[in-house]
């Protein structure tokens, strides 16, 4: 099976998609509660550092699914790493 581009990217926006908003219930969660207890820091650090640069790689080679999916998701990664520095314990 030989797919087009643009059924590629259709591809890649609905890989961003699913696994970008994925992270939104732990957020939520994280916010309302500030318990973050269940939230490894040393996993956080390295993903929200991993998600920042698979962000600047999708704005190097201008690959929109890479840069929309990876911008959302490191804000989301990020806020809740700076809960957890923010609110240690709970």
């Amino acid at each position: 099976m030989i797919l087009e581009p643009h059924q590629i990217e259709l591809i890649g926006y609905a890989a961003a998609f699913l696994t970008t908003f994925a992270f939104v219930p732990q957020a939520i969660v994280s916010w309302r509660t500030r318990d973050l207890s269940g939230v490894s820091l040393g996993m956080y650090s390295l993903f929200t550092f991993g998600v920042g640069l698979w962000l600047i790689y999708g704005l190097i080679i201008e690959k929109w699914p890479l840069i929309l999916a990876n911008a959302i998701t490191f804000a989301l990664a990020l806020s809740i790493l700076v809960l957890k520095l923010r609110y240690p314990r709970k």
